[in-house]
């Protein structure tokens, strides 16, 4: 009876994988994950072991690495997991990779605003795209690291310096954002969470996340104008809920860990050809004012197919649209700034 649960157990899960990432392997596909010791990192590892789009799995951080390694390799799924731990190690676990997930950077605390992690996780972004430009310039680069509203930047300055910039293929993962909105609005107007998709533009930090309700697929009716406010505020406040209710021991990890296995997903299938891939990322654009901002994109072989218009917006979301672009323009000039002086 035990063993009859377990088995059942496991098969839905491999389903519940299946649905979310993908359900047939490709052609072999690299992805590193630095930081993959981290909060994020561990997680994410053991997501990314489980999608068979993978066929290499390079775990990478300053300490705690071959445990994780070793942890997630006993799993029994197709990608040949390594560890490298140090920086002596790190131009080993970039070698040949497709797909770069960079989670590393420290975690906010309570109290924290995303802009004090800057002069931390901007030097440590720094270090690790450097190494990207000589190791792995071709790489897909999925940036987790907070600020994302300054690390794409800090990211685009380095490469631009190693010759190595590709606008197609740098991305701030705003993944998270999307999964928020759709659960939050779900609830909300109760429908369906799984078929739901809620774009959501601009960045990623306090005001800067717009999620346009006004344009969630199915739409609901049932929402009044006060419960689309509240639904923005709690999408753009959705981490600080977590680092509160989390009261001193860490931010939204887990979460954070699903929506860049996503969004790692969506890319691996881009590159082996899938059609009609679209997520919202924050990459260079030019949509708005803004050298970067988010919005929907399409995926494919080269990353970045197309960055597609935000479609017709309601008066709120074209008041908090308005609202938004300083405060996204400040933090990009600020990681502009990092990158030319440091």
């Amino acid at each position: 009876m035990r063993s009859s649960m377990f088995r059942s157990a496991e098969t839905a899960l491999r389903s519940r994988v299946s649905r979310s990432f993908s359900s047939e392997s490709g052609p072999d596909r690299k992805v590193a994950v630095l930081g993959a010791a981290g909060g994020i990192g561990q997680p994410l590892a053991l997501l990314m072991k489980l999608n068979p789009l993978v066929s290499k799995l390079a775990l990478y951080d300053i300490a705690g690495t071959p445990g994780v390694a070793a942890d997630v390799s006993h799993i029994n799924t197709r990608s040949e997991v390594a560890g490298y731990m140090g920086e002596d190690q790190l131009g080993q676990a970039l070698e040949g990779s497709d797909v770069v997930i960079i989670p590393a950077g420290v975690p906010r605390k309570p109290g924290m605003t995303r802009d004090d992690l800057f002069n931390i996780n901007a030097g440590i972004v720094k270090s690790l795209c450097t190494a990207i430009a000589k190791y792995c310039p071709n790489a897909l680069v999925n940036m987790i690291s907070n600020p994302v509203n300054s690390t794409v930047p800090i990211a685009a300055e380095i490469f631009k310096k190693a010759g190595t910039y590709d606008e197609k293929k740098l991305f701030g993962v705003t993944t998270l954002d999307v999964v928020r909105a759709k659960t939050f609005y779900a609830g909300k107007a109760n429908v369906p969470v799984n078929d739901l998709n809620v774009p959501v533009v601009g960045g990623h930090a306090g005001i800067t996340i717009l999620p346009l309700f006004s344009q969630a697929m199915p739409k609901s009716n049932a929402l009044s104008d006060e419960d689309i406010k509240a639904l923005t505020k709690r999408t753009q406040e959705g981490g600080t809920e977590v680092v509160e209710a989390k009261a001193g021991k860490g931010s939204a990890t887990l979460s954070m860990a699903y929506a860049g296995a996503v969004f790692a997903n969506a890319c691996l299938k881009g590159l082996n050809g899938v059609p009609d891939i679209v997520e919202c990322s924050y990459v260079q654009s030019s949509i708005t004012e803004l050298p970067f901002f988010a919005s929907k994109v399409r995926l494919g072989k080269n990353g970045v197919e197309e960055v597609l218009g935000l479609g017709s917006l309601s008066d709120y979301e074209k008041e908090g649209l308005e609202k938004l672009i300083p405060d996204l323009k400040a933090s990009i000039e600020k990681g502009i700034k990092f990158a030319k002086e440091n």
